[in-house]
């Protein structure tokens, strides 16, 4: 004969992972490919990155140094922009494009713009419209 038992469905506190190095290094790889998609200088993806464009220039070379933590967020919020593009666009040309686009909800400003404000804020202002167009989570 079957027994119920009480199953628990109190929330539980969610705690993610925190980034590795090494996952980092791949997030820094793939974003230096995202970079040249979106046709970034490097004075650009050295202030999304929160770095001088001296260090940008040699990791770009000889691959990342250690990354802080704040560097990890703003790299795994990049590489959300761009799946989130991916899912929006079905032509990615055109997600590319749209990152220097005139856009309404940033006040006519693109959101690279946003970006370029320099705070991890301003990149998770972007990720946040584009998980909510997309009818992300």
């Amino acid at each position: 004969m079957l027994s119920l038992r009480p199953v628990d469905t109190a929330p539980q506190a969610f705690r993610p992972e925190p980034v590795t190095q090494e996952e980092a290094a791949a997030m820094f790889r793939a974003a230096l490919n995202l970079f040249g998609k979106w046709e970034l200088t490097d004075e650009q993806a050295a202030t999304l990155l929160d770095m001088p464009v001296r260090s940008y220039r040699r990791w770009k070379v000889d691959g990342p140094g250690r990354i802080s933590r704040d560097g990890r967020a703003r790299l795994s919020n990049l590489m959300g922009i761009h799946k989130a593009l991916r899912l929006i666009f079905t032509e990615s040309q055109r997600g590319y494009a749209w990152i220097k686009a005139a856009n309404d909800a940033f006040g006519g400003a693109s959101a690279l713009t946003v970006m370029l404000g320099g705070e991890l804020t301003d990149i998770m202002r972007v990720r946040r419209y584009l998980d909510a167009e997309r009818g992300g989570w």
